[in-house]
């Protein structure tokens, strides 16, 4: 670097700082090691950072007909801006950078199924307070003379994980069986064609897209997971998080590789949830502050443009 740089965390996992040039995430062997290319440095909300693609992987979570499709009754919202991005932005800069891409997904088995907590299956079975209800029940919550929380009623939404969900209508008209909930290869747990398109052609790419099925929200849960393996043997240390929802499934994948030493940044024009602006709002604080960093696919385009290759 080009200054005196502090070293942030331990010889076997640090990074380096300096006020000019901000956090370089390239995990050089040691702080005094000469600086690895190629580099990219871009802008985050609190700082600029460097990473290396040769040790990044893009990690995105349940881009999927069930949280995306129209068929599954998803309106434009959220998620499909972060299609959007992703396609527009940050996956064709992680192509041109070499930058792996991961899709983890769900993709249930009846193995995995025994094992799910009830929880799980709450989630998925009972159809969530609306924006309404929530209201109600917080000015509820908030006039209650006695100090007891009010309650809410919940209804039965989708049918248990791993039920059929019969069959849905597609945008041109065709009618098809949607399978069983989050089971792996079902049409439900397929990927939103233009994304599965993104795939299928990064599968011929230099450094070829790879997927992981998941069965919790996290994909890094337990003591170790298919993609946390693979993670490991390619020597990846800095994850790219985008997806849906922004606060559950990619905050759960993106805290658990936190607690596990990955550098973790969040593109936040590249995930989408349905939930209320608070919750998403509370996710981008601590990814900024807390659990990394927080930027965009725009940013991260903007930065493989000017990639520096050094003497190669």
């Amino acid at each position: 670097m080009s200054e005196h740089a502090t070293v942030v965390g331990h010889p076997s996992n640090f990074w380096l700082w300096t006020e000019t040039e901000g956090f370089d995430l390239t995990h050089p062997s040691t702080a005094n090691s000469p600086l690895i290319y190629p580099r990219i440095k871009f802008q985050t909300v609190t700082s600029p950072i460097t990473i290396t693609p040769t040790k990044t992987a893009m990690v995105i979570v349940d881009m999927q007909n069930f949280f995306l499709s129209s068929a599954m009754g998803r309106v434009k919202g959220e998620g499909l801006k972060a299609q959007s991005a992703l396609l527009e932005h940050a996956i064709p800069a992680a192509r041109k950078a070499g930058i792996r891409i991961i899709w983890l997904n769900w993709g249930l088995t009846e193995g995995s199924l025994e094992k799910a907590p009830p929880s799980m299956y709450r989630s998925f079975g009972f159809q969530k307070m609306s924006i309404e209800d929530r209201a109600s029940l917080t000015k509820n919550n908030s006039s209650n003379t006695n100090g007891q929380p009010q309650t809410a009623h919940e209804k039965r939404g989708y049918r248990d994980l791993g039920r059929p969900l019969g069959t849905v209508t597609l945008e041109d008209g065709t009618t098809i069986n949607a399978g069983t909930l989050l089971m792996r290869d079902q049409w439900n747990t397929q990927l939103h064609p233009p994304l599965d398109k993104a795939y299928q052609e990064g599968l011929q790419a230099k450094v070829p897209d790879i997927w992981f099925h998941k069965d919790r929200a996290t994909g890094l849960w337990g003591g170790s997971t298919e993609c946390e393996t693979f993670l490991e043997n390619q020597g990846i240390r800095t994850l790219l998080f985008a997806g849906v929802n922004t606060d559950q499934c990619v905050l759960s994948t993106l805290q658990d590789a936190n607690s596990k030493g990955f550098d973790c940044i969040l593109l936040r024009d590249c995930c989408g949830s349905t939930s209320p602006e608070y919750a998403g709002l509370a996710v981008e604080f601590n990814c900024a502050n807390t659990w990394g960093f927080m930027s965009s696919g725009e940013r991260l385009a903007e930065g493989v443009d000017g990639m520096e290759r050094g003497g190669t």
